[in-house]
């Protein structure tokens, strides 16, 4: 079992130093360097080509829309973007890497010195700077069989699947990360989080972690109080969820701050992070840019994007997600502790995207944050996952507007949504969930219900209007609760007036 240093003394002798790599792969219809798709779930090893199967003579070609997207995503992170850049390769082996070299970029990145302001969840606002955004290309994947874990280690043999090498990446790296004591793993998962949401606005990415659409290797190091230079860090691989972020850097501040403690030193080493353990095991040794051995791609011609061209696609950023937020928190009238409380459980976009589809910020508030972030919890996964859309829940909210559903009813014809029984109004007809309005059914129920309880009919008559309720239960609970309430109670006061 590692052993690990209790948090708190943690902090009491040692500073953190972040530094987080952020992979993108973007939403181009095909790869970086050749024309097969970029489809996720396809069958194994149809989406190749010689280009990205890396077989002698083929030749690769850039994907101007990922250049395009690249310096989109630089100029929204405040970058400066280069007049003159280039590609490299990086050479290493390994399986899922059919060329024996990523096609990347080194010394020349394409956006460069930016930042990207986030808030935590106190509303303290922290700057992160940007190292830079560069280029490159995805792996294949690695499937190991016939261990218990899926992992390489006790695995028979492995499988390759190489549709996914040569997808097209932007690599987000920042600078080093100081100065946040005790809230390293709250600023590292902000961090990711604003990002997230900022590529997701640009539309250059689905940004689908459980995917690895998004993917961050979170680099952690920690300084001796005393100290004057950084201490050696380790990687944390392809961390695939915002908390998971969270948890990864903070078991290696505890983990490095054990092995400190007791005069050892840390390895500079990749790790991976075990998601049910919430620990980080050793992967291989770090290597150093010397180790890549980098030299200039003579297959592909630099990129020299223009001013013109740069401005032009700066005159495409949309509203930057902080922006709009505080638009919406002025227009739906919301506490700052109010909209930190959406923002925190992933529903500004989807209650934004369920107003523009007709419902009112109030109803779709309610629909989300108090009905399906429950069910977004029972499932353990992000309220954006739920298979429903906000205008499914729109049209749910108009029915209601209508009085065709009552709220109990509404809830049934979401339940359905989620259980993929298609769209709302599909729902309601094949559950028969429709509200019962037609008069003379409801006078036949509310008839009975009051031949049934003569005493509260007495009541009613003498004029204790609330006793109607007893009357009002009984018929909801004889309809299914399909009645319209306020017209079942409109129909008690006359039969009893």
């Amino acid at each position: 079992m590692t052993t690990v240093l209790d948090y708190d003394e943690v902090i009491e002798r040692f500073d953190p130093v972040l530094g987080l790599e952020v992979h993108v792969e973007l939403n181009t219809h095909t790869k970086m360097f050749c024309g097969c798709p970029t489809a996720f779930g396809g069958e194994p090893n149809t989406q190749v080509c010689p280009t990205c199967l890396g077989l002698p003579g083929s030749l690769p070609a850039v994907n101007a829309m990922a250049v395009e997207s690249a310096i989109r995503i630089g100029l929204a992170l405040n970058c400066d973007i280069a007049p003159w850049c280039r590609f490299a390769r990086k050479n290493y082996f390994y399986p899922d890497m059919p060329k024996n070299f990523q096609t990347s970029q080194y010394d020349e990145p394409i956006a460069f010195n930016g930042s990207l302001a986030i808030t935590l969840d106190d509303g303290t606002m922290v700057d992160v700077a940007i190292e830079r955004a560069h280029m490159e290309e995805d792996t294949g994947k690695s499937l190991h069989v016939g261990g218990a874990t899926g992992r390489i280690h006790g695995a028979s043999h492995s499988l390759l699947d190489y549709n996914r090498a040569g997808v097209p990446l932007i690599e987000i790296v920042t600078k080093p990360i100081t100065g946040t004591g005790a809230r390293a793993p709250e600023v590292a998962r902000a961090y990711v989080t604003a990002l997230r949401d900022l590529l997701r606005a640009l539309g250059v990415s689905d940004v689908r972690m459980d995917q690895g659409s998004l993917r961050c290797d979170a680099n952690v190091s920690l300084m001796a109080k005393d100290a004057t230079e950084f201490g050696t860090r380790t990687e944390t691989k392809n961390v695939n969820s915002l908390r998971s972020v969270e948890r990864a850097v903070r078991f290696e501040m505890t983990r490095q701050a054990a092995v400190l403690s007791d005069g050892g030193s840390i390895m500079q080493e990749t790790r991976h992070f075990e998601e049910a353990s919430g620990t980080t095991r050793a992967g291989r040794r770090k290597e150093t840019s010397e180790d890549y051995r980098y030299f200039p791609e003579p297959d592909l011609v630099p990129i020299a994007p223009s001013a013109e061209w740069v401005e032009k696609l700066r005159a495409t950023l949309p509203e930057m997600p902080w922006e709009r937020r505080r638009r919406i928190q002025e227009d739906w009238q919301l506490t700052d502790l109010e909209l930190r409380d959406l923002v925190n459980a992933g529903a500004v976009d989807l209650i934004a995207a369920t107003v523009d589809a007709g419902a009112s910020p109030a109803e779709a508030r309610a629909w989300w944050v108090a009905y399906l972030a429950q069910e977004a919890n029972a499932k353990g996964i992000e309220l954006a996952e739920l298979p429903i859309t906000p205008a499914q829940v729109a049209r749910v909210s108009a029915l209601v507007a209508e009085g065709k559903l009552n709220n109990k009813l509404a809830r049934s014809v979401i339940d359905g949504v989620l259980a993929g029984e298609g769209e709302p109004d599909e729902v309601v007809a094949g559950r028969g969930l429709a509200v019962v309005s037609d008069d003379s059914a409801l006078y036949a129920a509310v008839d009975e219900a009051l031949a049934a309880q003569p005493d509260v009919v007495e009541k009613i008559r003498a004029g204790k209007v609330a006793a109607a309720g007893a009357i009002v239960g009984a018929v909801m609970k004889a309809t299914r609760g399909q009645a319209d309430a306020k017209r079942v109670r409109e129909l008690i006061l006359e039969r009893c007036s």
